[in-house]
């Protein structure tokens, strides 16, 4: 723990050494050039790059801007708007910006932000490759964690701010984990305040042409002109809470013919939830002895049975539970859905009825 506390001071010292601002060769040192090698992924409206602050080896992640996409200027005001404005344990903290200009003498803008260890819930769920499966593989009780720390995160945007903000691109690519698995949702270049959508008419038009790589997890009214707000983001997060239970991205090729991954989970409580369950969550608890199966019964007294059938019951009632919070989340009627503030505090209950077991 002390260890923990030191590191933390030292990281503290070398962002403060930053957050007066960084220059471009700083960055380009810190990143050794924006090599490939330093690449941990693409943004909507760029790339990033694992960076070290060269005074003590601090690690950071660059947010590189791609100019030449539409939009993308505008997102880099927006997402430095709406990160200065606010402070939250499940947001993804920023540390400095920079707007200068490249080597070639062409306009350059970046984000500087803390460096998230395991990476994003995306490639969390979905290992590139096989030799990947078994050290990513998350339990139930992880990814309750998870959704209640991105629930967390929704509940102060839209309602703990001095002025309510849309996320407007929730999905598990923006949703980071540090090295505790803590979730920290970011990526805000589409997020907005809300008196500010309601009085620009052309919003929904630039939503439509913008949101068309988040199909899946948008509400459907914003392609179609609709009114940005909190219940979009709401909409977004049920689809991903049930994502992150079942372990089928919403466009698997499975969701077609009028099937959607809405259905599909609807169809299958209460009875059948263990049926569509991600099996890596089933593989967990067996490998921990939780779970009841045959072989368990022939060969292991009662006493360990009947632990592992409470838990398996206890599991099933849980996974119930998540499943019809993010059916309500995305239900058509946004009438019907719940807010986020009541996702937290049933979310909290579903943990606490599933640590006392």
């Amino acid at each position: 723990m002390l260890k923990k506390s030191r590191d933390r001071l030292a990281t503290s010292r070398s962002y403060k050494d930053w957050k007066s601002g960084v220059s471009y060769s700083q960055l380009v040192q810190s990143t050794n050039g924006f090599s490939t090698d330093n690449l941990i992924g693409s943004v909507r409206f760029g790339s990033v790059y694992k960076g070290v602050i060269p005074s003590d080896g601090t690690i950071v992640a660059v947010k590189v801007l791609n100019l030449q996409q539409q939009g993308a200027s505008k997102s880099f005001i927006d997402e430095c708007k709406a990160l200065r404005s606010i402070r939250h344990r499940n947001l993804l903290n920023i540390i400095t910006a920079c707007s200068s200009f490249d080597n070639q003498g062409k306009d350059f803008k970046s984000l500087v932000f803390e460096f998230m260890a395991n990476g994003s819930l995306d490639s969390m769920l979905y290992p590139r490759c096989e030799e990947e499966s078994p050290s990513k593989r998350m339990s139930f009780m992880q990814r309750l964690n998870i959704a209640i720390d991105v629930a967390s995160a929704l509940d102060y945007l839209h309602h703990h701010c001095e002025t309510a903000i849309v996320h407007c691109d929730l999905k598990l690519s923006n949703v980071l984990l540090d090295e505790d698995m803590v979730a920290h949702v970011g990526d805000f270049g589409l997020a907005r305040f809300l008196f500010e959508t309601l009085n620009d008419p052309t919003f929904s038009q630039t939503m439509s042409s913008q949101l068309k790589g988040s199909i899946g997890y948008i509400l459907p009214e914003y392609g179609t002109g609709g009114q940005v707000s909190i219940v979009g983001d709401v909409y977004s997060y049920g689809i991903l809470l049930l994502e992150m239970f079942i372990g089928k991205r919403p466009t698997d090729d499975m969701f077609k013919d009028g099937l959607s991954i809405y259905q599909f989970v609807a169809m299958s409580l209460p009875d059948h939830v263990m049926d569509v369950v991600d099996r890596s969550i089933i593989i967990d608890l067996e490998a921990n002895g939780n779970v009841n199966n045959d072989i368990v019964r022939e060969r292991t007294p009662s006493r360990r049975n009947n632990r592992g059938s409470v838990k398996e019951k206890k599991l099933k009632e849980c996974l119930v539970s998540v499943m019809q919070i993010g059916l309500s989340c995305c239900a058509m009627s946004p009438k019907e859905r719940m807010l986020m503030d009541s996702v937290v505090r049933k979310m909290s209950t579903i943990k606490d009825s599933y640590l006392k077991v």
